[in-house]
């Protein structure tokens, strides 16, 4: 069955207008009951930063308590964190009510199954097919009961720090953390602090509308002006809801989700810790791919999207994988991306070194990408089309072993993605161009 509101991660719209509304928020939520709780139990749920948080966190515990299930109300508290206490309080799922990086106009719910990991696409069906069946009330004594755990963040905070190697502090780094006004501004530079580093916090002044405004992994300008400013050692971004993350070295400069992911994986192939493959996707740069073939480690790619990532990791027994965006899984540590514990497997690999991010990174050479949307009336398959299939084929000619080119279809806007690498960047753009104008032609 197609899924109709799940998208890949959760449900996520703008507020106000279908299906991010209350009546929907409700509805969904006596669903997610029936079908992951019909024995009652608990749910734990958690926020980020944006005004409607406050409004759908309602909604959401109306509709669990009606349908028997017990809920935890965390708070403002990341993603990941989420996933980690579900498994730590012993709850039947969780849900997180954020739209990640976006805005705060958006939102978004999604859930986690009880060992903490992203419900699969049969379960998101079952839950899409009961909300054909309305709200759920029951009786008086079957009804369930609603509590706050606001200070469950400090035991996610020690389970962060827990996954610093042994005898490893921060102590005489100064870091600048920007946590993008979003969930993760309590627990983020508090733990930091407790490490022993020296901080400077930015985007930790969450007012409800400001998250992911101007700040953040998705906005680290202010982050690159800082940290050589203040002189600090890194920077680190998280997003809005805490699971992905980008860095700035010493010099100001963005060290992205591919680069973190090779610094990561260089580090654990050669303490001997490293298993299967490490697992990118298709628009993990391709200098990713060609760093780690020349230490010997297996690449593999998968779609867009961490879940995909996840399948393939477990598929060939592998812990690290990740996207260009910063969303990072270290399976040894944890079981979901989580931007603190990857920013903290980094710091270590530079504490246990004595090198800078940028020493580390500079092992990796990126190549010159370039992303156009071609926007259309109606999503297609580009490669289908005979002169975008004879454009394809010229462009990869000239690009030859040390270039890739990336068509597809994105998979929530009437928008052809092209994607082109290659180590000469004028050359690179100018097939992107190409590639880009034979698609807008087929649509002609």
């Amino acid at each position: 069955m197609a899924r109709r509101y799940f998208g890949t991660d959760g449900v996520r719209g703008r507020v106000g207008a279908p299906p991010m509304t209350v009546d929907f928020a409700l509805n969904l939520a006596s669903a997610a009951a029936r079908v992951l709780a019909p024995e009652g139990g608990a749910v734990l749920i958690g926020k980020d930063t944006r005004l409607s948080g406050y409004m759908f966190e309602a909604a959401l515990e109306a509709g669990f308590v009606a349908a028997g299930v017990d809920v935890l109300l965390s708070g403002p508290l990341p993603t990941p964190g989420v996933a980690y206490m579900t498994r730590r309080f012993g709850c039947r799922f969780g849900v997180v009510i954020s739209a990640s990086h976006n805005l705060y106009d958006d939102n978004g719910i999604k859930f986690f199954d009880a060992n903490g990991a992203k419900l699969s696409d049969e379960l998101e069906e079952r839950i899409e097919a009961e909300l054909a069946s309305g709200p759920l009330t029951r009786e008086s004594r079957a009804l369930g009961r609603a509590s706050r755990v606001d200070k469950s963040r400090t035991e996610y905070q020690s389970f962060c720090a827990s996954t610093l190697p042994a005898g490893i502090d921060l102590a005489g780094l100064k870091i600048v953390i920007d946590c993008a006004n979003g969930a993760g501004y309590k627990v983020g530079p508090r733990m930091l602090a407790d490490l022993g580093a020296e901080i400077v916090p930015i985007g930790c002044s969450p007012n409800g509308r400001n998250i992911n405004d101007g700040c953040g992994s998705t906005a680290p300008e202010l982050l690159q002006l800082t940290v050589p400013g203040v002189r600090a050692h890194v920077g680190i971004a998280l997003d809005g809801d805490g699971d992905r993350l980008v860095m700035v070295d010493h010099l100001g400069r963005i060290v992205d989700g591919d680069q973190l992911l090779y610094v990561i994986a260089r580090d654990r192939h050669r303490e001997g810790a490293l298993r299967g493959p490490v697992v990118g996707t298709l628009m993990s740069n391709l200098g990713l791919e060609i760093a780690l073939r020349e230490l010997g480690i297996d690449f593999h790619r998968a779609h867009v999207g961490d879940r995909y990532v996840l399948a393939q990791l477990k598929e060939h027994d592998g812990i690290l994988g990740g996207e260009s965006s910063g969303h990072l899984l270290c399976l040894d540590k944890t079981t979901t991306g989580d931007a603190l514990v990857s920013a903290l497997q980094v710091l270590a690999v530079m504490r246990r070194t004595g090198l800078s991010l940028a020493e580390l990174a500079s092992g990796m050479s990126k190549f010159p990408q370039v992303l156009l949307n071609v926007k259309v009336r109606e999503r297609f398959d580009p490669q289908g089309v005979p002169a975008v299939q004879e454009a394809l084929r010229r462009v990869e000619g000239r690009l030859g072993a040390e270039g890739r080119v990336v068509l597809r279809a994105s998979g929530t806007e009437p928008v052809i993605r092209v994607m082109v690498e290659g180590r000469d960047e004028s050359a690179t753009q100018a097939c992107a161009r190409e590639l880009a104008e034979a698609v807008g032609a087929a649509e002609a």
